[in-house]
């Protein structure tokens, strides 16, 4: 390397430093406010978050609303000490706000549906339609409320399937919730010389005492219409939701049973075929 290269590089490497320290000297003390800002409003977001949090666990309200509330804050926080850092250093935020605006209007209308569910999510938290653990149905879905999230809902059946549904599929929906209980609903006919009130008495003391069947809710027995078979006994109870089918069958067994046990016959179609000859 000759001498005039050296002495070009040395002038360089001179002039990075000048430029250095002339930074350092004009900006140390923006950079070092500015450092404290940052440090200062990461305290304050953090506290701000537990404080928020801790006044949602205090009033019981939904732990999924209270971390995206605690968390909204959080951010919120510190996006305002980092406008108050970016000043500090002598930055205008003008232009970037205008590209976040920007960028936000993009973004929304591309994630139309997700925000959607978001915005349905915490309408389901804050006026608490349903818990987890009620029975719910909509749309032709019913299951029990395992989880609740702000862009959807999951539900599980007594098959131990887990079903996704969009909350804004839920929200602006005809919605039924039964809570933890399901109704199960039967119908059988007897003759029309058979004593109901009888029968009524039966099934009655035998609902009355089956432990598969909710005992909050009384079970309801009576004549729900006649037909060419006979009465029509209809019969409604209420059983735990996650054990539906197997409560069903069991307590369908023991009505029969009874109805056996006191000598009473469910009648069947009977057709009458007359047979002409020419």
């Amino acid at each position: 390397m000759n001498e005039n290269g050296l002495e070009q590089e040395l002038a360089q490497l001179q002039n990075v430093y000048d430029l250095l320290t002339e930074f350092l000297v004009n900006y140390s003390f923006q950079l070092v406010g500015a450092t404290l800002i940052l440090l200062l409003g990461l305290w304050v977001a953090n506290k701000s978050s537990h404080i928020v949090a801790n006044q949602f666990k205090k009033h019981d309200i939904d732990i999924t609303l209270s971390n995206f509330v605690s968390n909204l804050v959080r951010i919120l926080v510190l996006i305002i000490f980092a406008v108050i850092a970016l000043g500090k250093l002598g930055i205008s935020i003008t232009p970037m706000v205008a590209a976040i605006g920007a960028a936000s209007l993009g973004a929304g209308l591309a994630l139309q549906g997700m925000l959607s569910n978001y915005a349905a999510g915490i309408t389901i938290i804050v006026t608490r339609p349903f818990v987890i653990g009620n029975t719910i149905e909509v749309k032709g879905v019913s299951g029990v409320v395992k989880e609740i999230h702000l862009g959807l809902t999951l539900l599980t059946n007594e098959e131990g399937e887990v079903i996704s549904i969009p909350n804004k599929h839920i929200i602006g929906e005809i919605l039924h919730n039964s809570f933890e209980f399901k109704l199960v609903t039967t119908h059988f006919n007897l003759q029309y010389d058979t004593d109901v009130d009888r029968v009524i008495a039966i099934l009655n003391n035998l609902l009355a005492n089956n432990p598969a069947i909710s005992q909050e809710r009384a079970a309801q027995i009576g004549i729900e219409g006649f037909n060419s078979i006979g009465i029509e006994l209809g019969i409604r109870y209420w059983i735990p939701t996650q054990h539906y089918y197997q409560h069903k069958y069991q307590v369908n067994l023991a009505l029969i049973n009874a109805l056996q046990e006191a000598g009473i016959t469910i009648p069947c179609p009977v057709r009458e075929i007359h047979i002409e000859r020419g």
